[in-house]
């Protein structure tokens, strides 16, 4: 497992923000560039022992010891455990987030042993089980973190009207230090 240098990504953030002061950068208006801190170590225990999970590792190192969101790739990571505080308006987001965290959303089994490319029309809410929100792209796509069976860790495109359900990234290590890297 890859490790994170909380300190060096702060920096990273910190030196796109001063290149980018006017937001332009995709998505940087909605996390301007900035961290939560992370979340201690009994609040991600509680979080997971509550929906019954164990979070994949490259994304629980990321919460434990970077932050807890949002800055990150499109309109920035969404937080673990609390709704977005930076929340100045409702977003389709804000519901989604909320509906993985029902009771057992969380566990239940990933549906897909394959990517499901394509319109997905109605029903897309039971192909997101076991899967956690991770960021909104917008017009109704989202990333999401495979939370179990032989894709747990990976990252999903969910893109009901066009590209469907289909692996993005191979992991949270990869797909964070991507974004990072081309800031």
């Amino acid at each position: 497992m890859e490790t994170w240098d909380g300190a060096a990504v702060r920096t990273r953030l910190r030196e796109a923000a001063a290149r980018d002061r006017s937001g332009e950068r995709f998505g940087a208006n909605t996390h301007r560039y900035e961290l939560r801190p992370p979340l201690p170590e009994q609040e991600i225990r509680s979080f997971e022992t509550t929906h019954g999970i164990a979070l994949p590792p490259e994304y629980r190192a990321f919460v434990a010891e970077v932050g807890d969101g949002p800055a990150g790739p499109a309109h920035g990571l969404l937080p673990l455990t609390t709704p977005r505080p930076e929340a100045v308006d409702d977003w389709a987001v804000d519901g989604e987030w909320a509906e993985d965290r029902q009771p057992g959303r969380l566990a239940a089994p990933f549906p897909l042993t394959e990517p499901a490319p394509g319109r997905i029309g109605t029903g897309y809410s039971t192909l997101t089980r076991g899967t956690l929100l991770l960021a909104e792209l917008g017009c109704g796509m989202f990333l999401r973190l495979v939370l179990n069976g032989p894709h747990t860790g990976e990252i999903w495109l969910f893109d009901p009207d066009w590209a469907g359900f289909v692996p993005s990234h191979p992991g949270f290590h990869a797909w964070y230090t991507e974004w990072l890297t081309a800031l």
